[in-house]
């Protein structure tokens, strides 16, 4: 086994939050000593969750073994996600920074799967996944990412089912969506369908299009953490992971 030094693209403060959050959890429990202290677990978690390291690769780099290094992971991501916005926290703090609108967006987390298992595969992204829906601000901040569903899941669907709509019309606000939440609600604005369209369909759905781009910016910082492009490990985690990959990529950007 050969060894080496890496670096992390993360700040201190980030490490922090999991390692106190680790630290609360371990007191609550009275949890007996452990292989890693609070700080080295959290820097663990990290390593696996954005350069998306298998647990054979982390538990190598950690001196412990791979069930070991499967729990810590569990445990601190699951501890993370609980900590998540709620969509009305998210919107209320929209509301106090003087945000008129919010984004909604849609992104398939990949999984490996096999082509029998068709409620995992979504036709649009033609690949295996899971469904999670993302609230982004006007400049592509992250505001809340929702559990996952079956990649099949359509975006309008998953938005019925999150009650997206209604909860950002109950907030007093107005959202964007592509053509994917066409019929979702007149609190979801979407762009105009069809060919041959009026030059003034045009320009609206070209505004349109310029005020959802950021959009794609939160998607972006959600999929920058590696861990969240293909998962390994069983796809009904992937609600769960996003939710604590989000709690981190706030703090980092905070």
């Amino acid at each position: 086994m050969l060894f080496y030094r890496a670096a992390l693209p993360l700040s201190r403060r980030t490490l922090n939050l999991a390692a106190r959050t680790i630290r609360a959890h371990r007191k609550k429990t009275g949890s007996r000593w452990r292989r890693l202290d609070p700080a080295q677990q959290a820097l663990l978690v990290l390593v696996h969750l954005h350069k998306g390291e298998t647990f054979n690769q982390v538990a190598a780099g950690f001196a412990v073994g791979t069930t070991t290094a499967w729990r810590y992971v569990r445990e601190t991501t699951a501890l993370l996600a609980e900590q998540a916005p709620t969509l009305e926290q998210g919107l209320r703090r929209a509301r106090r920074k003087g945000w008129g609108y919010v984004i909604v967006d849609g992104t398939l987390i990949a999984c490996d799967r096999v082509a029998a298992d068709r409620p995992f595969y979504s036709g649009k992204h033609k690949q295996h996944g899971m469904n999670v829906q993302v609230v982004a601000a006007p400049d592509g901040e992250l505001v809340w990412t929702s559990w996952s569903l079956l990649g099949s899941v359509h975006d309008t669907r998953a938005a019925r089912v999150w009650k997206i709509a209604e909860r950002i019309k109950a907030a007093g606000l107005l959202g964007l969506g592509d053509k994917g939440y066409m019929g979702l609600s007149e609190a979801v604005f979407c762009p105009f369908k069809g060919r041959g369209k009026p030059q003034w369909k045009k320009d609206t759905n070209s505004e349109h299009a310029k005020l959802r781009s950021p959009g794609e910016r939160a998607i972006a910082q959600l999929k920058n953490w590696n861990i969240l492009r293909r998962l390994r490990c069983c796809p009904h985690r992937a609600g769960e992971i996003t939710r604590a990959v989000l709690v981190l990529q706030i703090r980092e950007a905070g």
